[in-house]
């Protein structure tokens, strides 16, 4: 049977985002954290690759892109790559990728940008880092209680502060990006060290696709979206656009706080590192807004987590998700708390979340053999070859991920052994309701 004749929420979720609306959370997640941290990293592990890098996590982030526009217009539901997993390999796959998205993923990725904005607001306020991450702790915390207030109060405020927070961070970009082309920028200048690196491809290759990453977000929310068969691939491909054209602006380094210091003095260093953190905002509201989808997917198709799958009719919102979800990423910024918090969420998160990545592609050559996504508005080209290319690749993702944590194994290890030990159990236990 699939999932989507197994829904068991009496509330459900309405088209209600416009094409603004999807394009504001796709580049609001895409144009994050990316675009200042993760260059010096990936300039440090390939050095003269790093453009090459660039190019081709672009590409590979283009065919995930279409991968994705493919079951997006033929799955238009909420829970977008849960959806595509559970429809394609089975519900226990589906419920696989939720379980470690719900403990480790989405928490992980929130909390690694989060980590970052909070580094750039004390470089707002105060000259002095704290060295063991506390305070940064604390503001990234509050930041994304925030947040999930500003999402917990209803769908349009939560929409009307991605939108908000995606324009300013749009309009600073462009000031940015003419004043990196009005100056010469000094030959080594850097935003951060990376101290948390092994100076490798593999690990850059993470950043570059962590950078790129937000293009699949979007699925998650295809159920409230207006003209799915139109907007979906529209917004994807939107947001794309804009990552590509400012992941070449980080790869070439214009945009750290020395360039705008060079024409506007503190001045400058002051608004870079206030556009970080409203481009951080975005990043981290968007997640939450889109996280939350998944987890009420969850909730609808598995009797053991019914209780998360509650659509609220009075703010539009799936408010049970959105809070759990805020209370497992607090615990975890608490527990991470370092001056290489970023780097170390990012490489922690990305086996699972490559490794899931792997399935959706494989989910999708399996579901177009089926027939099963015939009436798409979009097929992807070069089938299966392109597919076949996106699993491989993010195989390798995988494989990378897998070889930092055994050469650094860290306390994060210990939370993912936890959170697959446990939902070994729960997966149990939510099979065995389902027979019944």
């Amino acid at each position: 049977m699939s999932i989507s004749d197994s829904t068991t929420a009496p509330s459900q979720p309405s088209r209600s985002l416009s094409l603004l609306d999807t394009t504001s959370i796709t580049v609001g997640i895409i144009i994050g954290s990316a675009v200042y941290r993760i260059a010096p990293g990936v300039v440090a592990g390939a050095g003269g690759w790093s453009l090459a890098l660039w190019i081709v996590g672009g590409l590979v982030a283009l065919i995930g892109a279409m991968c994705y526009a493919e079951m997006a217009t033929a799955f238009p539901q909420v829970g977008g790559t849960y959806v595509y997993l559970s429809e394609g390999l089975g519900r226990n796959v589906g419920f696989a990728f939720a379980w470690t998205e719900f403990w480790i993923v989405r928490p992980g990725n929130v909390g690694a940008v989060a980590f970052f904005m909070a580094d750039y607001a004390e470089r707002l306020f105060s000259n002095q880092r704290d060295a063991s991450g506390t305070r940064a702790s604390l503001v990234a915390a509050a930041a994304i209680l925030i947040l999930t207030i500003l999402n917990a109060l209803g769908l349009r405020t939560g929409t009307t502060t991605q939108n908000f927070l995606t324009g300013l961070k749009t309009l600073g970009l462009m000031a940015l990006i003419v004043v990196g082309f009005s100056v010469r920028a000094p030959e080594a200048t850097l935003v951060m060290d990376s101290t948390a690196l092994d100076g490798s491809l593999s690990v850059a290759m993470i950043l570059i696709m962590f950078a790129y990453g937000g293009w699949a977000d979007m699925s998650y929310v295809a159920a409230e979206v207006r003209q799915p068969e139109r907007n979906i691939f529209r917004a994807l491909l939107l947001g794309f656009i804009h990552a590509l054209g400012l992941s070449g602006v980080a790869a070439s380094q214009a945009v750290p706080a020395d360039v705008l210091a060079l024409r506007l003095g503190s001045l400058g260093s002051t608004a870079i590192s206030l556009l970080i953190v409203v481009s951080c905002l975005g990043t981290i509201n968007g997640m939450l807004f889109t996280g939350a989808r998944v987890f009420y997917a969850l909730g609808t198709h598995h009797p053991t987590l019914r209780w998360l799958g509650q659509w609220n009719d009075q703010t539009g919102v799936p408010l049970r998700s959105l809070v759990m979800q805020t209370a497992v990423t607090v615990g975890l910024v608490c527990i991470c708390r370092s001056a290489t918090a970023f780097e170390r969420l990012v490489i922690f998160t990305a086996p699972f979340y490559w490794g899931f990545i792997t399935l959706v592609a494989i989910s999708l050559i399996v579901l177009r053999r089926r027939g099963a996504t015939s009436h798409a508005s979009f097929r992807t080209p070069l089938f299966p070859a392109l597919p076949i290319i996106f699993a491989a690749t993010s195989g390798a993702m995988v494989w990378a991920g897998v070889a930092y944590a055994i050469k650094f194994g860290s306390l994060e290890s210990l939370w993912a052994v936890a959170v697959i030990a446990s939902g070994l159990i729960v997966g149990w236990i939510d099979f065995k309701n389902r027979r019944r």
